[in-house]
């Protein structure tokens, strides 16, 4: 880049659970610029995980964390041009984009999902996440499955 890289803005906490990362959750949630509603959608769903869960130990936001975390992919493959031949090489990832990758594929996945409001299709993603299965934890499954294929390749590292 030709300037200096852009400053990290701080998130504030989110007004229920005091945790920055469900408001980085809600802000990939939110569209139009909709924040109250995001919020509104993110805390029904949790109220749903709450209804819906089978491990009484644990409370609903615990439960998505680890949906998050069951998300969150180690590799991925990223595109290079070797002396005219394109590679697919498989590369680590850095943290912040592990848990952006799995904000978004959790988001979008739960908004494929056929139930009525989005509050049940987030609060079914997060239980399916949580149990490793759904559609979410199939594309980190596939991730890891391109970057396997592609292993012959990471000598071509930058």
């Amino acid at each position: 880049m030709r300037k200096r890289a852009a400053k990290k803005r701080p998130l504030l906490p989110d007004p229920k659970f005091n945790d920055q990362l469900v408001t980085r959750f809600v802000n990939n949630l939110m569209w139009d610029g909709k924040k109250s509603t995001a919020f509104t959608v993110f805390y029904d769903a949790l109220e749903i995980v709450e209804n819906k869960k089978q491990d009484a130990d644990k409370s609903a936001l615990e439960i998505w964390k680890d949906a998050l975390t069951n998300v969150m992919p180690h590799v991925e493959v990223r595109s290079r041009r070797v002396g005219g031949a394109t590679f697919q090489i498989p590369m680590q990832i850095r943290p912040d984009r592990k848990i952006s990758y799995a904000i978004k594929w959790m988001i979008l996945y739960a908004r494929r999902r056929n139930e009525k409001s989005m509050a049940g299709k987030l609060a079914s993603e997060i239980l399916a996440a949580a149990k490793e299965e759904g559609a979410a934890v199939k594309k980190r499954m596939d991730t890891h499955k391109m970057a396997d294929a592609n292993k012959a390749f990471s000598h071509f590292r930058f």
